[in-house]
Order: C-alpha cells, then structure tokens, then sequence
C-alpha cells in the first residue's frame, strides 16, 4: 500500500486505539498458560497492530516490517520453541517437559517460564506469517 488511506479522524483513532491492543495483546500472552489465550491469539492481535498501520499510514507508517524481515522472523519464533523443547532434552526432561529446564526456580515456576517461551515463540511466528501475506497480498508486480 504505497497511499495513505487514513483521513484525519481515522489517523486519530488509529494512534489511540493501537497502544490499547498492543497491551491487551502482551496481557493475552502473558496470561496464556492459566487462562484462554496465549502465543497465537497475542501473535494474531500484534500482526494486526502492523497490518492497520499500513492500512491507515501507507508506506510511510512507523511499524513497517517488510515480507521478508517477516519471514525470518517466523524462523526467529520458530526456533525460539524448538530450542525450548531442545533444551529439556539436553537436561535430561522429555521434549517439552519444561519442569527439567536449568532455570533457579522452583519446578512450577519453571514450567510457566517454559510455557512462556514457548508462547513468546509462537506469538513471533503468527505476527510475522500475518505480516508476510499481507505483505504478499499488497505488493505491487513490477512491469
């Protein structure tokens, strides 16, 4: 989207409404291990974030990620939870038993920050996949 779409009222409500779902969407993913929730709703809800700010701003627009930073950010998140998994096994958990990380805490703490991270990862992988079809769905063909 190389034009502006956004007129002045639209601008507006765009910079106040955009801080309140980037919080509510950190709040999703935090929260996500004991309630409805987690990585892909948050993931969902920052992708959005990005998508309305090129909708309403165009190229210009502040919260610019462009389709391939996009996708290797997917690869970031994916190997964010791959490398959770991985490290249970190398001490000495099965894959995903986040109870055996080698953090200092005591073992539920434990396993929420394992649950978080792989959450973290998650929410990398479906906020960028959002912003690279977009990306794909917007990109002009080059004559």
């Amino acid at each position: 989207m190389n034009k502006r779409f956004g007129t002045i009222v639209l601008d507006t409500s765009f910079r106040f409404i955009i801080p309140f779902i980037m919080v509510y969407s950190v709040y999703v993913l935090i929260h996500g291990e004991d309630s409805p929730g987690g990585g892909f709703q948050a993931g969902a809800l920052f992708g959005i974030v990005f998508v309305l700010s090129r909708l309403v701003q165009g190229e210009d627009c502040a919260l610019k990620i462009s389709g391939t930073k996009a996708i290797m950010l997917a690869g970031v998140g994916t190997a964010i939870y791959g490398f959770v998994g991985v490290l249970t096994l190398i001490f000495g958990g099965n894959f995903l038993q986040y109870g055996a990380l080698p953090l200092n805490m005591h073992e539920p703490e434990r396993h929420a920050m394992g649950i978080l991270g792989i959450e973290i990862g998650v929410t990398l992988c479906v906020m960028a996949t959002i912003i690279a079809i977009f990306d794909a769905l917007t990109r002009r063909e080059e004559m």
